[in-house]
């Protein structure tokens, strides 16, 4: 039991990196901890305790969820560490927009536009927005997310009139259908 601690004292020492390393040392020193828990999950290391392997084994496959995105926040100045640090950006979003539309559930825009709006207030806590930072880097991929954005939309609308008369929704469909399938 006190040698998984020691894992997890370990990974939180290597993943706290108090001496501000960049990614690539923190990922080495961590890959360093990986590879003693492989060699105590195949026996290497003489473990009679099976709880011990079993733990190795556990840590080791919930770490390989993770680490895709895990060193990404030591390279990034303002990417949040900690999913509690990330949190507080949704949170604040979140009460943002009860304050703005005074419901207590998510507007149904955050649905269609959260992609957009979530960066944007992210964004706007780091600093205040110029004119400079409003201004589209690439027109291609603006007009790419604007295309995703409508579309978005369009689904959303399409929802609302199949809610709003199912029969008269169905009916145009079939019709546009029965068109599209008979000679001209």
């Amino acid at each position: 039991m006190e040698q998984t601690f020691a894992w997890v004292e370990r990974a939180a020492a290597l993943l706290d990196n108090e001496t501000q390393q960049p990614a690539r040392v923190v990922r080495w020193a961590y890959q360093g901890l990986l590879a003693d828990l492989a060699q105590v999950r195949s026996g290497l290391w003489a473990s009679p305790d099976p709880f011990v392997r079993d733990a190795a084994a556990h840590f080791l496959k919930v770490t390989a969820s993770y680490q895709p995105g895990l060193f990404a926040c030591y390279d990034l100045a303002d990417l949040p560490r900690t999913n509690n640090d990330l949190e507080q950006y949704f949170g604040s979003y979140r009460y943002h927009e009860r304050r703005t539309h005074g419901r207590k559930v998510g507007t149904p825009g955050t649905v269609v536009r959260g992609s957009v709006r979530l960066i944007a207030s992210a964004v706007s806590r780091l600093r205040p927005l110029t004119a400079a930072d409003l201004r589209p880097r690439s027109v291609s991929a603006w007009r790419q997310l604007r295309r995703e954005l409508d579309q978005r939309q369009e689904t959303r609308r399409q929802q609302r009139r199949f809610r709003h008369d199912p029969n008269a929704y169905l009916a145009a469909v079939e019709e546009r259908l029965l068109k599209a399938t008979l000679p001209t």
